[in-house]
């Protein structure tokens, strides 16, 4: 047997066809519906009433104490709100048929007008139809009557009309049956009690597992947690936990403000309409409270409902259109300002995810899944958060899957998009100081842009644009000076009267050039006297021109990954031209040890090896030199 097959892990048939299993997951989720629907509702039940049987229990009350006096205090409220609306119910039912000559006049004044163009659209239509049937169309009820009719005219019809009834009815007369009617037997009191039950039974079946679910996950939630947790495994103890505390947290912090805001949203409608004299506002506002837990669909139903009944109850227009004012008005500050404010953001579900999951949730479970939609997809997300093998799950439904600045930055100056990268740029710098935006943005996409160039998968026409924009922008920013809210890189207080002079050399190709220019324009904000420094002009004068100001740095611009040996090779050049000179590499990009780092440039070792341009503008500007020490120029050993 070949020992590759050995070592390989076999892969079953629901791992190598992912498409294969999310069609089961979704087949069971609708053919156990009957059983998950209730667990569903129990569960978003358990996170909202959780907290306060924690609170209770922190009272010193049994955990049994507490969650009879939760569900006592809970069934209390939704009994008392159910009598209210069904009371109020029935008297807007009762009360509807006195208002049928307002319901009727309103309908009359929808009719268009005979001689109006959408009626003679209409009549013209029905004639187009008729051709094509051979058929002859009606006459509509708004067609002009037909011409009088004479007085002989009337005599002669009337008396050929009256034979002719008389004749048809002896006919019927002759040849009709006899009528024959079944009479069926009385129901019984238990048949007419199980014909008006049945259909509540399975709703009762229903509301009776939730409880029961509840009430279980209430009493036995430390049994739960830890039954899932050795589901997980000893190994991701950690990992479970943090999954289950930010599940809970998040669905019991939604929950509990969505409850908040929709009945402080029914009061203030229910004012407003007794405001406008709309009859039984109470009950208005108790079903907006109360549907708008259903997500979209509740809250047009109520909103549609009112509407009408205000047309119908008042003779005139206005009142309905004061009432259609007060809700969208209401719909649109709730919707768009208080529920992103308190809880728009903590849900950790993107808006778009929002709306798709909970048709999905319609699709399999009906108006159930719709109430537990947000809920569900939360789990969702937060399964996809912390277990790698889900991490799909929070990029496609989570509203933190967005791109890093320097992931954008470089993006768009792929898409050739110049605009939208100094955009990004720019609002990066709103929060951010320069040698921020620098570090963390500019150079991060450089890198990137030398990774593709060098793996063969940029070509060096697009290299060269990205090159050239991202010089454009640091033109730009040349005179920058940082906003209000931002500390500058450099006080002027802090700027000495004579800095040390500093000469940047980039170490090989336009990257590390950029980079040298990068940090060039920093000491100059900062009050050095830089000069930029190819490397190819560094020749023999120039060696000695410079060994004349010992007090000049030399800063070596080099950046990863594939700039080392470049480096290396001229800092050994520097070193031997100029042994009394300070010399900072700078590897842009670098991680790790860079003490490591300086030894491995043997005979040539620089003074200072950092990673980022803040800490090579701190080791000049002489901040930093407790954590970087200033070396001695190293001996040149001679062949």
């Amino acid at each position: 047997m070949n020992s590759n097959s050995i070592s390989r892990p076999r892969r079953g048939l629901l791992t190598s066809e992912p498409i294969i299993l999310l069609a089961l997951v979704l087949a069971g989720l609708y053919f156990a519906r009957e059983v998950l629907i209730p667990l569903a509702m129990a569960l978003t039940l358990n996170f909202l009433l959780a907290p306060l049987v924690i609170r209770f229990e922190k009272l010193r009350l049994r955990r049994v104490s507490a969650v009879i006096l939760v569900l006592t205090l809970t069934t209390g409220i939704i009994g008392g709100v159910g009598w209210i609306v069904t009371r109020q119910v029935l008297s807007v039912v009762n009360d509807l048929p006195n208002y049928t000559d307002n319901i009727h006049d309103k309908m009359e004044q929808l009719h268009a007008p005979a001689d109006g163009q959408v009626s003679q659209t209409l009549s013209s239509l029905r004639a187009i139809s008729a051709a094509f049937t051979g058929q002859t169309p009606k006459p509509s009820a708004s067609a002009a009557p037909a011409a009088p009719a004479t007085p002989s005219m009337v005599h002669g019809s009337t008396r050929r009309a009256r034979e002719l009834a008389e004749r048809k009815l002896e006919e019927e007369q002759e040849g009709k049956p006899v009528p024959v009617s079944v009479i069926s037997p009385e129901e019984t009191s238990r048949q007419y009690i199980a014909e008006y039950l049945s259909p509540m039974l399975h709703p009762l079946g229903t509301l009776g597992m939730v409880l029961i679910f509840t009430v279980y996950m209430l009493l036995k939630r430390e049994d739960l947690r830890n039954r899932l947790l050795l589901l997980a495994g000893f190994g991701r103890l950690n990992l479970m936990t943090q999954a289950l505390n930010d599940a809970a947290a998040r669905i019991s912090r939604f929950l509990v403000m969505n409850t908040l805001v929709n009945c402080g949203y029914g009061i203030l409608f229910a004012g407003g309409l007794y405001l406008l004299r709309v009859p039984n506002a109470t009950l208005w506002g108790a079903l907006l409270a109360i549907l708008r837990m259903v997500p979209y669909v509740g809250t047009m139903i109520v909103g549609t409902a009112t509407l009408l009944y205000t047309l119908a109850i008042f003779t005139t227009w206005w009142h309905a259109l004061w009432v259609f004012l007060l809700f969208a008005g209401m719909e649109i500050v709730i919707a768009n300002f208080v529920e992103p404010y308190l809880y728009g953001s903590r849900t950790g579900i993107s808006a778009l995810a929002l709306v798709a999951m909970a048709m999905v949730w319609t699709l399999l479970w009906g108006w159930a899944g719709l109430v537990v939609s947000t809920p569900l997809t939360v789990c969702l997300i937060v399964l996809g958060r912390y277990l790698p093998q889900m991490s799909f799950l929070h990029i496609l439904l989570g509203d933190e899957a967005e791109l890093a600045p320097e992931a954008k930055f470089y993006e768009r100056l792929l898409a050739t998009d110049q605009a939208e990268a100094h955009h990004i740029a720019d609002r990066f710098l709103e929060t951010h100081t320069l040698v921020d935006l620098y570090d963390e943005v500019v150079m991060p996409a450089l890198t990137m842009t030398e990774q593709d160039r060098h793996k063969g998968v940029l070509d060096e026409l697009r290299a060269t644009y990205l090159f050239q924009s991202a010089t454009e922008l640091i033109a730009e920013l040349t005179d920058y000076r940082a906003q209000a809210n931002v500390d500058p890189i450099c006080p002027p207080e802090s700027i000495p009267a004579r800095a040390t002079p500093v000469v940047c050399i980039p170490a090989n190709d336009h990257a590390d050039e950029i980079a040298a220019t990068m940090f060039a324009q920093l000491l100059e904000q900062c009050g050095h006297k830089t000069l930029m420094l190819p490397g190819a002009a560094v020749s023999t004068e120039i060696l000695e021109r410079l060994a004349e100001e010992p007090d000049t740095i030399l800063c070596i611009s080099a950046l990863q990954p594939f700039a080392f040996a470049h480096a290396r090779k001229l800092a050994l050049r520097l070193r031997e031209g100029l042994p009394a000179n300070r010399i900072l590499i700078g590897l842009w990009g670098a991680a790790g040890d860079k003490d490591a780092l300086r030894e491995r440039f043997g005979a040539g070792r620089p003074e200072v090896v950092v990673g980022k341009l803040r800490d090579g503008l701190e080791w000049v500007r002489g901040g930093n030199r407790t954590a970087h020490h200033w070396h001695k120029p190293a001996v040149i050993e001679q062949p």
